[in-house]
Formats: structure tokens, sequence, C-alpha cells
């Protein structure tokens, strides 16, 4: 499975960006995450929704980002709202046959989209 990320850009502390994550083959028996990785930090888990579309979200995130599924576009979301600063990172996409449990490992991962949140 591919993944290609997209939606990242510059947006201002306060604002909202949505994120897609295309996946090239069928998503529905899969576990699909997020992750994202600050300038000189270690790539970390932002949120992942399960098959049966569970979701979990990382602390630093939870109540301003939402993640989302549509099987029948085999593509994954990333709501951003309420940006702050420390959410400036790459963002990635994941793909895994079992549940991420926060971990960051994944089978198959996508390329990357830059977020910037500027004051």
């Amino acid at each position: 499975v591919q993944l290609q990320a997209s939606g990242g850009g510059l947006v201002q502390a306060g604002g909202s960006l949505r994120l897609s994550c295309a996946a090239s083959g069928r998503i529905s028996t899969y576990a699909m995450g997020w992750f994202r990785q600050a300038p000189g930090k270690e790539r970390e888990f932002v949120a992942e929704i399960r098959s049966g579309s569970g979701t979990y979200y990382a602390d630093s995130v939870l109540g301003r980002f939402t993640i989302s599924r549509d099987n029948a576009k085999n593509t994954v979301y990333l709501q951003m709202d309420s940006l702050k600063l420390e959410d400036t990172a790459v963002y990635y996409c994941a793909s895994s046959t079992s549940p991420f449990w926060g971990r960051v490992r994944a089978q198959y991962w996508g390329q990357g989209t830059l977020v910037t949140v500027s004051s």
C-alpha cells in the first residue's frame, strides 16, 4: 500500500487545516494513523482510527484534532483545529494491520506533509 499525504501548509495560530492521506489500495481492514516529527525531535504518535472506526488521540491534540476515514475513497483525514505553534511539524500518515497503541511503528508510511503554525 502506498500512502500519499497532502494538505499541509502555513497557518496562523488558532487556525485550522485538514490533512488527507490517499492510499493506493483498500484500507478498510487497516488501522490508519497520523504521526508528526518536529525539527530536532523524534517522530510521535498523533492519532489513529481503527478498522472498526474507533479513534484514539495523543493527549496533546485531544479535543483539537479529529481523525476520520472514508473507506470508499481509501482516504484518511486529520482535521486540525485551534492550531498551536507547537503543532509545527512534518505530518506522516501510516497504516498497520494491527492497532498502533500509540507506538511509532507501522507497516506502511506516507511521505509526509509540512504543517507550519505561525504567531
